[in-house]
């Protein structure tokens, strides 16, 4: 699995709507940085739509959730090493003060370039869990 850098994958399909967004299901995703740490997931239908994310890997090293089978079917998942995590970013006035939604991470197959975002069972994964801990 790719460790803290997003990988290219210019357009992706994403097999359930992210909730809220119904008729947004083709996104393209562009590094906003260097190092590819810093993502935006940007509608291709509506280019003012945009999720800022993550790879949660520099910044919750341990973070190893559990994907479930049905979201590898529907992503036609073969091994871990096609899997890409993003954590959806929610911005506050200064970085210490974003947060990430570690209860629902966008899980992306980089070799279908499908994605969906999962939400976890887990009741100890927060959806504002401070970025800079």
């Amino acid at each position: 699995m790719p460790d803290s850098t997003v990988v290219d994958a210019p357009v992706i399909d994403l097999v359930h709507p992210l909730p809220g967004f119904p008729d947004q299901r083709r996104f393209r995703l562009l590094r906003l940085d260097d190092e590819g740490t810093l993502c935006a997931l940007r509608s291709l239908s509506d280019p003012d739509l945009r999720f800022l994310v993550v790879p949660p890997a520099p910044f919750y090293p341990d973070y190893a959730p559990v994907i479930d089978d049905a979201t590898v079917s529907d992503l036609a998942i073969a091994s871990a090493e096609e899997v890409q995590l993003l954590l959806i970013l929610t911005p506050g006035d200064t970085l210490a003060d974003t947060t990430a939604n570690l209860r629902a991470p966008v899980v992306l197959n980089t070799t279908t370039r499908r994605a969906a975002q999962v939400i976890l069972e887990d009741a100890d994964l927060s959806v504002s869990t401070p970025l800079l801990g």
